[in-house]
C-alpha cells in the first residue's frame, strides 16, 4: 500500500502518512483510529506489527 493510499483510506493528508513513517511527528490517538479503520486492522496487530492480521 502506498502511503497515499493509506491517506486516501484513513481521510488523512499523505503528508501526515509520510512524517509518521518517517518519525517525524507524534501520532495522535485520532490519526490512530483513522489509520486502522482505514486499513481494517485490530489494534492489538497494528500495534504490535503482527504480519498476516491486518
Amino acid at each position: 500500500m502506498t502511503q497515499e493510499g493509506l491517506a486516501e483510506l484513513a481521510e488523512l493528508n499523505a503528508r501526515t502518512v509520510q512524517k509518521i513513517e518517517a518519525g517525524e511527528t507524534n501520532i495522535l490517538t485520532s490519526t490512530l483510529v483513522r489509520i486502522r479503520k482505514g486499513i481494517g486492522c485490530d489494534y492489538d496487530a497494528l500495534l504490535k506489527g503482527l504480519d498476516g492480521l491486518c
